[in-house]
């Protein structure tokens, strides 16, 4: 990877996002908890949730990751407060087929995610940017169940 390559991959904004995650430590009495770790980098993300009405009420999240990883989880933190299960995993999907098929950018509220179009080319840096938005989907299946 060279250095205009790096720039462009952790602009300021990225790093921006990276330095302050809204919604981070976990919660005292969760519902639901799931932690999901990349195999690759070692990057984890564990997601706490409370649900009321079938949608997150409560949102806490423990990120060790990169700062891909981070800022993906500071976008998902920004957005998450009263989604519901369905809403989370299309913003899932949409995130993995923007970064691995060049789909579109998730829709609003989760459009955040647009700051990772550059990851797109670094197919090992994936597996990261995805932990938070899967830790939370499946804190929520865990809570729902």
């Amino acid at each position: 990877m060279s250095d205009s390559d790096l720039i462009k991959l952790y602009s300021t904004r990225i790093l921006g996002l990276a330095a302050d995650i809204p919604h981070l430590g976990r919660l005292k009495a969760p519902q639901g908890s799931a932690r999901r770790r990349s195999p690759l980098c070692g990057s984890t993300v564990t997601a706490d949730v409370v649900l009321q009405d079938g949608r997150v009420a409560e949102f806490a999240q423990d990120v060790k990751a990169c700062a891909l990883g981070q800022a993906s989880a500071a976008v998902l933190g920004g957005a998450v407060l009263g989604r519901s299960l369905p809403e989370l995993q299309a913003a899932r999907d949409a995130l993995r087929a923007m970064l691995k098929d060049g789909g579109p950018v998730p829709a609003a509220p989760f459009d955040g995610y647009e700051v990772l179009l550059p990851a797109r080319d670094y197919k090992n840096r994936h597996a990261s940017i995805l932990l938070a938005l899967e830790a939370a989907c499946e804190a929520m299946e865990a809570a729902a169940a």
